[in-house]
């Protein structure tokens, strides 16, 4: 990790820090630009290790930039920045640090993980499945550029992992609005949002239950081939799963028995999965 190779190194680096430090409590009115860049960048690193909160470590690593604009130390400064505002869960900030990043040094090697702080900027604030799911829409856009960018580098394989818990994440909001309405009644609103799962999210977690939900909505509305298609098509796909042991006795039940039929939007999704007929 970028910040990993920033931190101070051997005692000469902690014996500069200390000292700038001595300074700092000894006399605080003594300006910064009688410092070098790395006094000041160093000073930062000190308080970002000793402090619990990074704001003072920050206003260092700003004052970097400020007196030495072109250094190769402000670049370094301006990343410690986007990894000092992420820590403290100052999203936005650290969003705003990296991106700054990414626009003034584009090419750096530390730009693959300016970007993967500006993805866990976004990430990291995904929680509740109730929440609005526009943060899960931007993670997934700046996740989707880490993978895509940055295809070598060390943060990719774990951008994949979050990409991909992310898709779920969105899947599971679509699963929790579609049992709502089923528990209502409100059948066709309920099959809105499981035919998203299994169109748009059928490689995450949900998609049998999706499935399964959509012969219990379908069977309430008296469509029986859409019922009968679906557990078809998670039958095929899902055979071991309880969903579709309790698919079957629902069919069951009526007489009825899991098989394509009718030519709805069920029918072309079994002709592709499990046919494998495209046109």
């Amino acid at each position: 990790m970028a910040f990993g190779r920033f931190l101070v190194r051997g005692a000469g680096g902690v014996l500069l820090a200390v000292t700038l430090a001595a300074c700092g409590s000894s006399n605080r009115d003594v300006p910064l630009d009688n410092f070098s860049a790395e006094e000041i960048f160093r000073r930062g690193e000190y308080e970002l290790e000793t402090s619990r909160r990074a704001g003072t470590a920050v206003s260092y690593f700003s004052e970097v930039e400020r007196l030495y604009p072109y250094s190769d130390w402000a670049r370094r400064a301006l990343i410690m920045q986007a990894y000092a505002h992420h820590r403290d869960r100052e999203y936005e900030e650290a969003r705003a640090a990296a991106q700054r990043f990414l626009d003034f040094y584009p090419a750096d090697e530390d730009a693959p993980y300016a970007q993967y702080l500006l993805a866990l900027s976004y990430y990291d604030q995904i929680d509740a499945i109730g929440r609005d799911q526009g943060l899960t829409f931007q993670a997934l856009q700046a996740l989707r550029a880490v993978i895509e960018r940055y295809p070598d580098s060390e943060y990719a394989r774990s951008a994949v992992l979050k990409f991909d818990l992310a898709f779920d994440h969105l899947a599971a909001k679509e699963m929790e609005i579609g049992r709502y309405y089923l528990r209502r009644g409100h059948y066709a609103a309920a099959i809105n949002r499981f035919r998203v799962v299994v169109e748009d999210f059928q490689t995450t977690t949900h998609t049998a239950e999706a499935l399964h939900r959509l012969v219990e909505a379908n069977l309430a509305l008296g469509l029986t081939d859409e019922a009968q298609t679906a557990a078809a098509i998670l039958g095929y796909n899902f055979q071991s799963s309880p969903f579709y042991e309790d698919s079957f006795r629902l069919l069951n039940g009526r007489g009825l028995a899991p098989e394509a039929r009718g030519d709805g939007w069920l029918s072309q999704v079994y002709r592709q999965t499990v046919r494998g007929d495209w046109l």
